[in-house]
């Protein structure tokens, strides 16, 4: 089984989609919620170099965030990443 993790912040449009498009399609994710801590924030800017959330890795690998999940999931390679 794939290592997912979700780093999020409360009231984020894009982190509640992201969860929900997992979810939907039975994936099971770990949520780091970056408004609760400060270091958790800055582990996910140094691992994905990016500011924004949702930040989504799969395997430890950077996916970037919901756009780039949906475009993945609707391309069929999320099921690829998922399986590697």
């Amino acid at each position: 089984m794939a290592k997912v993790i979700v780093y999020t912040k409360d009231h984020c449009p894009y982190c509640r989609l992201a969860k929900e498009l997992l979810a939907a399609r039975n994936i099971a994710f770990e949520e780091i919620r970056i408004d609760l801590d400060a270091d958790k924030r800055d582990e996910m800017i140094h691992l994905s170099n990016r500011r924004t959330v949702p930040q989504i890795f799969i395997n430890d690998q950077p996916v970037g965030g919901y756009d780039d999940l949906a475009a993945l999931a609707k391309s069929g390679k999320l099921d690829g990443l998922l399986n590697s």
